[in-house]
């Protein structure tokens, strides 16, 4: 997963492009971040747990390494055409607002919301009651002062409770990215079958390229599937020495009590 840039970071790099020209600092910041940087995080990163996704799917072809290339790039291509048609199928079997894990999340918010009291400060900003602690809502900007409502791009349950008085539904308040539509156009383009390899249309210039190795010495053996243990996770076990006087285990010759009563 791409790293996501906050505010701070920005700031750093403001600071480094303002040393070379003061006119493409007022540029970029005019024009805003969202609009030029790769990713962009509204939020702090530490409010976000973050996951390697090229790591989840190295872990569903482990059996798949052990073939050769071509029947490995054959097993890659399945995995992704049947994932494919399982998302864009539950896709379209969805009617509610959400998706299935996100529409969970928005009802689990609302439910609770039901005890929360809600003191309007303008059309915009609330102050929502919950358990003695006071938060506050925007609804304008999408935030909460829990910080839930822009983290999860899904209305909190403080925010269900001023969209509750106010009568408002959830839906212009939750993120494109979780409802059906959304999923449809991600994976509306199939993932086509090829044909069998003795069908193939190869050109000539294709055909006859010589491909070599690369050139670098590759350590010997096969690359570890696991990895190597540090040493404090190696537990010593208590009582293995041996005393070299008496035979016995759990103490040494300085210690044993059969050699000072023989003394």
């Amino acid at each position: 997963m791409a790293k996501a840039y906050t505010q701070n970071d920005f700031d750093k790099l403001m600071k480094r492009v303002e040393q070379f020209d003061v006119r493409v600092k007022n540029y970029l910041e005019l024009v805003g971040y969202e609009k030029w940087a790769r990713l962009y995080a509204p939020v702090p990163r530490g409010w976000v747990m973050t996951s390697n996704i090229a790591e989840c799917i190295n872990s569903t072809l482990v059996a798949a390494r052990e073939l050769p290339i071509f029947d490995f790039l054959e097993q890659v291509r399945l995995m992704f055409a049947r994932w494919n048609c399982t998302n864009r199928k539950n896709a379209s079997c969805t009617f509610t607002l959400l998706g299935k894990k996100f529409q969970e999340m928005l009802v689990l918010n609302e439910s609770k919301s039901g005890r929360m009291t809600v003191v309007p400060s303008t059309d915009y900003i609330y102050s929502v009651s919950d358990e003695g602690k006071s938060y506050i809502v925007c609804l304008e900007k999408k935030t909460c002062s829990c910080n839930r409502f822009q983290v999860d791009g899904i209305p909190c349950a403080h925010a269900w409770r001023v969209l509750n008085k106010k009568h408002m539904l959830p839906d212009e308040y939750c993120s494109d990215f979780y409802k059906p539509e959304t999923i449809l156009r991600t994976y509306e383009v199939p993932v086509y079958p090829l044909p069998d390899k003795s069908e193939w249309n190869i050109p000539e210039h294709i055909d006859t390229e010589v491909v070599l190795p690369p050139k670098y010495k590759r350590p010997p053996g096969r690359p570890k599937k696991q990895r190597e243990k540090s040493f404090s996770e190696f537990s010593k076990r208590k009582g293995t020495n041996s005393c070299s006087t008496c035979g016995q285990r759990g103490h040494n010759r300085r210690s044993c009590r059969t050699a000072t009563r023989n003394a």
